[in-house]
């Protein structure tokens, strides 16, 4: 066994505690171990990030794969905006995702031309949180000035679409072309099911609150991705798209820069690496019987990290995510609407929350965004009292507390953790880059799961799962294998 991975490391935010009360990581405590990726799945793409090359590694991809781009369509008098995502600044320590932005912009304006650009990057409901973002990674200099966050309460503009008037937010679309800066990272699968991930943000980040809700709560997951292709594929939007760059993941870091003119190609690729990389890592968390979960990264409670997977999506392991034969999932937002009050769902087709998950310790993780069904689901202890503080004190968490206790450290909340369940396994999220924090117990389940998972995925799911999408495995084959 193997010593730890170092998480990733505390930041300021005021959706956080400071950093300076995070005085334990889990990972740092006895009986816990790693394992990387690879060790689990041979197969796992090789990375460029984290790696001998460091960031510079990532700036020479983006570089590379953005000579192969058509940009004619900018002149030197025209305006740019790069379109990001606040997601992508959670990824392996936020600094490659501002990378490729920087790079991106420093292309453009060599090759085309203008300096008038700028960068528009969205959020979801911590409105101030890309502010803070552009300021830890220096876009607001990279950027000489022209960098802001965008909300989803900011000045809408109507855009005209096949299926009626949806919503933009203005500021996204107030330049004569759009870069859709984004990444391939599966994060809410739970929600998009991996249906249309690169169109996505057309809908999410870039939209208004009234747009975007419809996705959370009119018409759920699924049913709502069409609203983001018709945005994307309205005239108002076609007229500005120059193309799209996209931070190439897997669950052991970054494998390259993928950019491309036609949105669709690119989606078609990151359906492939989203369903065979990141599959194999969520059909392995579906194999653990019990545990521990531990929530140890600076991100809002179902954002944690661990082998790539998300907590919300570890909530929903023991159904499969990517099967769209099934459903719903265990929890969204739509489906958090039709829990009853016993806890149990009131529809059928809606499966339990992962019952595997016999207690979380929420060592170090952040508000900012509604975490309430969590605690009220799965028996929560969360270390110290400031963050509870925090919790009591963000408005979309006010009740998350009433479903959890407090343990004054880490260590106490770990030996509690342990009496009451009966179980030494643990699962850390805390975004270890290259592999994954857990008890030495469970390392061993793990290791022992991975074999059989790979074959299930490569042989009978993944091509259940891109025959569900429309997407040809021969052809992307060929480019994951370039």
């Amino acid at each position: 066994m193997r010593k730890p991975i170092m998480p990733i490391a505390p930041k300021a935010s005021q959706y956080g505690i400071d950093p300076s009360l995070v005085k334990t990581r889990v990972a740092e405590l006895p009986g816990m171990t790693s394992l990387l990726i690879k060790e689990l799945f041979p197969d796992a793409p090789d990375v460029i990030f984290p790696g001998e090359g460091g960031i510079a590694a990532v700036r020479k991809a983006a570089e590379e794969a953005l000579a192969k781009v058509d940009m004619s369509m900018i002149k030197p008098e025209d305006s740019v905006n790069i379109l990001a995502s606040h997601h992508g600044f959670t990824l392996l320590g936020g600094e490659p995702y501002a990378e490729m932005l920087k790079t991106v912009r420093d292309v453009v304006e060599a090759r085309t031309g203008t300096s008038n650009i700028r960068l528009r990057a969205g959020v979801g409901l911590r409105f101030r949180e890309t502010e803070e973002y552009i300021k830890r990674y220096g876009l607001d200099v990279h950027f000489k000035g022209k960098a802001i966050g965008v909300a989803p309460v900011d000045q809408g503009i109507p855009i005209e679409t096949e299926i009626g008037t949806l919503y933009g937010i203005k500021k996204i679309y107030d330049a004569d072309w759009i870069i859709h800066a984004h990444h391939s990272d599966v994060r809410e699968v739970h929600f998009h099911r991996q249906v249309d991930k690169a169109v996505k943000p057309f809908g999410m980040s870039y939209a208004r609150i009234e747009t975007r809700s419809t996705y959370h709560q009119n018409l759920g997951p699924r049913a709502a991705n069409f609203t983001a292709r018709a945005i994307f594929d309205s005239p108002f939007v076609q007229s500005k798209f120059a193309f799209a760059a996209f931070l190439s993941t897997a669950p052991n870091g970054i494998v390259g820069v993928d950019v491309d003119n036609d949105l669709y190609a690119l989606n078609d690729r990151v359906t492939f690496i989203g369903c065979q990389y990141y599959g194999k890592a969520m059909t392995m968390f579906g194999e653990i019987d019990e545990c521990i979960a531990v929530l140890d990264f600076p991100c809002p409670v179902p954002y944690v990290f661990a082998a790539g997977v998300i907590y919300a999506n570890f909530a929903g392991a023991n159904t499969d995510l990517y099967d769209l034969d099934k459903p719903l999932a265990p929890y969204t937002w739509y489906t958090e609407a039709f829990y009853g009050k016993n806890g149990r769902p009131l529809l059928e087709d809606i499966p339990p929350v992962n019952p595997a998950i016999k207690m979380c310790v929420h060592s170090y993780a952040w508000g900012g965004y509604p975490s309430a069904f969590f605690a009220e689901h799965i028996p929560t202890v969360v270390v110290g009292q400031p963050q509870a503080d925090l919790m009591n004190r963000d408005p979309q968490n006010l009740t998350y507390m009433k479903h959890a206790v407090v343990a004054e450290t880490t260590e106490a909340a770990m030996k509690f953790a342990y009496q009451v369940t009966g179980t030494d396994k643990v699962i850390i999220f805390d975004g270890a880059m290259g592999g994954i924090n857990v008890s030495e117990s469970l390392a061993e389940v793990l290791l022992k799961k991975a074999p059989e998972v790979s074959r299930r995925v490569d042989e009978e799911l993944l091509p259940k799962w891109l025959r569900q999408r429309g997407v040809d495995p021969t052809i992307l084959k060929s480019f994951a294998a370039s």
